[in-house]
């Protein structure tokens, strides 16, 4: 692949790094000594080195020796702002972990919290090599601002439960319509309740309706684990992915939150369903919780649903490090699956790039090094002696790198983090401000809670 011939300069020219890239057959490889030319916020030419340093002009340049370029990570399920409640609800079971301090604790939040936790977050993903991310949780007006300040892309939603009455669903609706192709088009948006367990089949299906209407995904959590399922079969009759289905909400483009509790029978459904049916793996969290089993990514992936990387929020994660959630998926298939070869380093960075930017609907957009995709990318240094030598570079990326081995983190062909220096985001002063607010965030003496957690 050549630079087109345009009269003016590009507006980004990385060089001398190797390109991961994908084949029509969507596999990986990997291309060395590559230049990557950016114009107008995308990909134009992945060219040679050489070529790119011999004649062309252009208004910034990115020597990347030693460096991989990978497509930007996607976290494809988080609730950003929970940065902010890391570390606060330690070493408890799922329903204590809800009721007990987080639902309580949550009730407290304002507009500038989410704002403060939204930032840190955001930084933190960067940092880390994560260039979108998908969201659900409260104050999503906040969080909308925080993507445009900071130059992620993000595909957002107003949370709601069905204990708001139908306010919820229609300030759900009312968020997405309004931020739509927000941000110069980085910001997509989705239709979502909470999850089947506090959501009812009502407002289930009128969400379904909504998303049809409108043309919008819907972004949930469900069959998080097995305790919900077997709740649920008890309780209705059916697994939340069967209420999904009867509810509508599997004609939809939808994005599963976990699914760690899909059963056997779920699969035909899934298979089957009308729209884009997506499911995110988390799995730092399941380990947390005890769950006892995780997102099955193997049977999904042999009925064809995309299984994108996810984080969860950092108040169960600790951490929205996509890389480790990429590793973990391969360490914990393998095991899970009593199966070393599966799965393999170059599946595992297929999970992490073109299968997560399916998951968020973005496979058109993002997820590929490719001309005429945007140009949201990261540079990853492997000088280091943890990741020297490269005998298998698929395997010295997924097992070996870190996230703190991401040098350059670039979305829209805007540098937002370069040499490890954050350019779009002052950390110091948020981490001020969220300090002075810790107080009135965490009290629980009120007594109140947002939501209880009965599963």
């Amino acid at each position: 692949m050549t630079p087109s011939s345009h009269g003016k300069p590009a507006d980004l020219v990385i060089t001398g790094c190797t390109v991961l890239v994908h084949d029509d057959r969507e596999r990986i490889g990997f291309e060395e000594d590559t230049a990557i030319v950016v114009r107008d916020g995308a990909v134009d030419s992945v060219t040679t080195a050489a070529a790119a340093v011999a004649g062309l002009a252009a208004a910034d340049r990115i020597d990347a020796h030693g460096q991989v370029a990978l497509p930007g990570l996607v976290n494809c399920h988080t609730h950003a702002p929970m940065a902010a409640l890391r570390g606060l609800a330690e070493d408890l079971p799922t329903e204590e972990w809800f009721n007990d301090v987080v639902w309580p604790v949550e009730s407290n939040l304002t507009e500038r919290d989410v704002t403060l936790g939204a930032r840190l977050a955001c930084a933190e993903m960067i940092r880390a090599g994560v260039t979108t991310f998908a969201d659900s949780y409260f104050h999503m007006d906040a969080v909308a601002a925080v993507v445009a300040g900071c130059g992620m892309r993000a595909q957002l939603g107003q949370a709601y439960f069905s204990s708001q009455g139908a306010e919820g669903r229609e300030a759900s609706l009312e968020f997405a319509l309004r931020h739509r192709g927000a941000a110069g088009g980085r910001i997509t948006t989705a239709l979502a309740p909470h999850a089947p367990y506090t959501v009812t089949d009502a407002d289930l299906a009128a969400t379904a309706a909504l998303a049809r209407d409108h043309g919008l995904p819907v972004h949930l959590h469900a069959a998080e684990n097995r305790d919900q399922t077997d709740t649920s079969l008890a309780r209705h009759g059916a697994t939340p992915i069967q209420v999904l289905e009867r509810t509508g909400i599997l004609g939809t483009d939808v994005l599963i939150a976990h699914g760690t509790g899909i059963t056997g029978d779920d699969l035909p459904l899934l298979a089957r369903a009308e729209g884009r049916t997506a499911v995110a793996t988390a799995p730092r969290g399941y380990l947390k919780f005890a769950w006892p089993g995780t997102t099955p990514v193997r049977a999904l992936r042999d009925i064809g649903i995309p299984v994108g990387l996810a984080t969860d929020g950092a108040a169960s994660n600790n951490s929205l490090d996509v890389w480790e959630s990429m590793a973990l998926t391969s360490l914990i298939q393998k095991s899970t699956e009593d199966d070393p070869r599966w799965l393999t380093s170059r599946q595992a960075l297929h999970h992490a790039t073109l299968q997560s930017a399916d998951a968020v609907g973005l496979a058109g957009t993002v997820g590929r090094i490719a001309p005429g995709l945007r140009a949201d990318l990261i540079l990853v240094d492997l000088t280091g002696p943890h990741t020297q030598p490269v005998h298998d570079l698929a395997a010295t990326l997924v097992h070996s790198a870190r996230s703190a081995d991401v040098r350059t983190t670039i979305v829209d062909g805007r540098v937002l983090m370069r040499d490890r220096v954050l350019l779009t985001l002052d950390v110091p002063a948020v981490v001020r401000e969220l300090e002075e607010r810790l107080p009135a965030l965490t009290d629980r003496g009120h007594g109140r809670r947002v939501q209880e957690y009965d599963t």
